[in-house]
């Protein structure tokens, strides 16, 4: 007489192939799981939110020294220090910043930086240059 099959909750330990799961059936009767995540406290209490130089760089894309150069120049918003070792800046300073840079580029009110002259450059000289020395 042949044994009976026993069949396990898990498909893939009954010899079929797994089959895809969604969230829904894979936190089946977890509801916790499925529940969005309550808002930022800065939304709740209307403080302003700032961050540090490792999210700033995920928004401005400029280097380190180029950011400082334009603080000093008074054409980025300052960074304030909120400990003797942690500077922050203000996000919605910063994201004005960027809303006021973008209308600016798109009015032509920011000049961009003219080519450079390669023949007059000394290394790798173009034949135009070579001949203008002789």
């Amino acid at each position: 007489m042949a044994r009976p099959q026993t069949i396990h909750p898990d498909p893939s330990r009954n010899g079929a192939p797994p089959r895809a799961q969604t969230a829904a059936s894979a936190h089946q009767g977890h509801e916790t799981n499925l529940r969005r995540e309550p808002s930022p406290p800065w939304i709740r209490t209307g403080l302003p939110q700032t961050i540090r130089r490792n999210q700033l760089r995920l928004l401005v894309p400029l280097a380190d020294s180029t950011i400082y150069e334009m603080e000093q120049r008074g054409e980025f918003p300052r960074r304030f220090s909120l400990t003797s070792r942690c500077v922050v800046w203000d996000l919605a300073e910063v994201e004005a910043w960027i809303e006021q840079r973008k209308r600016d580029s798109y009015t032509s009110r920011i000049r961009r930086a003219p080519a450079p002259d390669v023949h007059t450059r000394r290394t790798r000289p173009t034949a135009k240059g070579a001949r203008a020395e002789q």
